[in-house]
């Protein structure tokens, strides 16, 4: 699994695994229940995976759908 996205918006996400999934992709979110820990203030973000063969048509379908800003960082030269 390679992370693809780190956010604390439930939309993006939402919207993000659909796209993936209308790709036949199939994203898996960690963090989801960090909340509970961090006391719902938001600090921690979820992380959007998805596997690593998937990965870099992953990226190639966020950024065509103009969503390229939200991939993380540090995955983006690998």
């Amino acid at each position: 699994m390679r992370e693809l996205v780190q956010t604390n918006d439930p939309v993006l996400l939402s919207f993000l695994e659909v796209l993936l999934k209308d790709q036949g992709i199939a994203p898996v979110v960690f963090d989801a229940n960090m909340s509970v820990l961090e006391g719902s203030i938001g600090v921690l973000p979820k992380r959007l995976l998805v596997d690593a063969d998937d990965w870099h048509r992953a990226r190639r379908a966020l950024i065509e759908a103009d969503l390229g800003q939200w991939l993380s960082d540090r995955d983006a030269t690998s």
